[in-house]
């Protein structure tokens, strides 16, 4: 089954690079997007999440806030 996974980033964000190398570690394809010169986007994970920080992660309309390595387990049916 594929899902569909969003990752709101910034250049500088340590966890968002974290996320992204767990997603690539457990092979789950993913759209990444930056919202630090994109206001647009910025507006969408606010709306999404309530939160200006990042990384805030949307699986399947489920919101993660952070990098919550249990959460996105549990999101994904990885069995870890």
């Amino acid at each position: 089954m594929i899902m569909t996974v969003k990752i709101y980033t910034t250049y500088s964000c340590v966890w968002c690079n974290r996320a992204k190398e767990f997603f690539k570690q457990n092979n789950v394809s993913f759209q990444e997007v930056n919202v630090e010169y994109d206001s647009e986007a910025l507006n969408e994970m606010f709306e999404k999440s309530g939160q200006l920080g990042v990384p805030v992660i949307d699986v399947e309309g489920k919101i993660i806030v952070g990098f919550d390595k249990g959460a996105l387990v549990n999101a994904l049916g990885l069995n870890k």
